[in-house]
């Protein structure tokens, strides 16, 4: 209950002016009615003059008070309208300051916090954070979108959204091991990711932040990058001695000439062919290594096709473009480099004719979806088992017994380089699908 100080200030006013007064009444030869009239005049005056005195009290205390309250709830925006020049004024201004300095600060984490959440949310990284209750109090867009989840996780527990987690991520997290663990979705290749935790006090509880990361891209640049230097370097030694034994061949071809030996220009001719073979051999293979850049343009998308389809048969469809279901090519939107597309898709087709598929059974497919474009290359032939397709785009990897293995290795470069996925899938009744997903504007 709060004591109202004011009364109490004139309640003693009052007995001090009563006290002051009784003795000079008591000698003065006023009558009893005269000497109560004295004394009731003197308290009010000395009330009256105390009220007037403490008006600028009550009135900064007031202020005092609406301002601490606005405090109270948070409000920094408001300022005291005080400002005479006394302790009061001065206890006013100090306040002003403090609310403007408060106000400033505020304003300063507001921003803070906005940046903060504005980067978390648009972080391809998923995270979300775990009170020591087990409890999700804060997950971004990525972690929604991992966890497949239609509504925000926060207010979640963590048990029931593990049971939940794609198959890999549930053992991870259920072990809270920072480091690599593989995702097994049921409908893609396995992938590659990465678990890290931080744990802190937030208002004196323990939490624990998880950090999921997508490393499959990352690990197959960096497995590429060691074999494109493998290459380089066996490519930059067979090039050494290649020629010079050209060179040497040559000489031998002359002196074979001269001594008139068939049996003899026969070897040298074999000889010379299979330098040719392993030149051509250790050029294709430094095209792997020494891909050039992509030269972004806007894609003649017809001409292409038709370009393809003199060189292979294919069924031609497209979906998604103005709601119909076409077999020419239109004029989609695609901005790529044309030849190292074109090159993708004629190791594709290769591959799918090679697949035993029959010829009019491959399928060039190209759906619009959003701001990206899939490309599926589909066969009807003996697919691929779990162990080659998981290495399929590996450099070298080749179950044919002439096959160089960078036909897919190489579309992994193009597609890499786009900033796209390229990923193999068995189909249910038979054969292959390779899906390209490309960006149909690469900035």
């Amino acid at each position: 209950m709060r004591i109202n100080t004011l009364p109490r200030i004139y309640i003693v006013v009052a007995c001090i002016s009563l006290l002051a007064t009784l003795p000079l009444l008591f000698l003065s030869p006023l009558s009893l009615p005269g000497k109560i009239v004295v004394v009731i005049a003197t308290v009010l005056i000395a009330m009256a003059a105390t009220r007037y005195l403490l008006r600028d009290l009550k009135e900064g205390l007031s202020a005092l008070e609406t301002g601490l309250l606005n405090l109270k709830d948070g409000e920094f925006s408001s300022t005291l309208a005080y400002k005479k020049s006394d302790e009061i004024g001065h206890l006013c201004d100090l306040y002003n300051d403090t609310a403007m300095q408060l106000r400033a600060e505020k304003h300063w984490l507001y921003q803070r916090e906005l940046l903060l959440d504005k980067v978390t949310q648009s972080s391809p990284e998923v995270l979300f954070l775990v009170n020591d209750q087990q409890q999700i109090i804060f997950s971004n867009i990525a972690a929604r979108q991992f966890f497949q989840s239609l509504k925000g996780l926060d207010g979640s527990m963590l048990s029931a959204l593990v049971d939940g987690a794609p198959q890999g991520a549930a053992e991870a997290i259920k072990a809270r091991k920072e480091g690599l663990f593989t995702l097994l979705p049921s409908d893609s290749e396995p992938q590659t990711w990465h678990m890290s935790t931080g744990h802190f006090l937030l208002n004196n509880q323990a939490h624990t932040l998880y950090i999921l990361k997508q490393m499959t891209r990352e690990l197959s640049r960096q497995e590429v990058a060691v074999w494109k230097k493998v290459i380089r370097v066996i490519s930059h030694e067979l090039n050494n001695s290649l020629g010079p034994i050209s060179s040497m061949l040559h000489s031998g071809k002359i002196l074979s000439e001269q001594l008139n030996e068939e049996k003899l220009g026969r070897v040298f001719e074999t000889i010379d062919d299979r330098i040719k073979h392993l030149s051509d051999f250790v050029q294709g293979y430094g095209k792997f290594a020494k891909l050039p850049e992509p030269k972004i343009e806007a894609i003649n998308w017809q001409a292409l096709i038709e370009e393809l389809s003199q060189q292979w048969q294919f069924s031609y469809l497209e979906r998604g473009i103005d709601d119909s279901h076409s077999v020419a090519p239109t004029n989609l939107s695609i901005h790529a480099d044309q030849v190292q597309i074109e090159q993708l898709l004629i190791n594709l087709l290769k591959n799918a004719h090679e697949s035993g598929s029959a010829a009019d059974q491959v399928v060039i497919e190209v759906e619009l979806r959003g701001t990206e474009v899939i490309i599926l290359v589909l066969d009807r032939g003996e697919g691929i088992s779990d162990n080659v397709m998981s290495n399929a785009l590996i450099p070298f990897y080749s179950t044919k017994p002439s096959g160089s293995g960078l036909g897919l290795a190489l579309c992994r470069e193009i597609i890499d380089a786009h900033h796209g996925q390229i990923g193999l899938y068995n189909r249910d009744e038979g054969g292959l699908a390779v899906r390209v997903s490309l960006p149909r504007l690469i900035g």
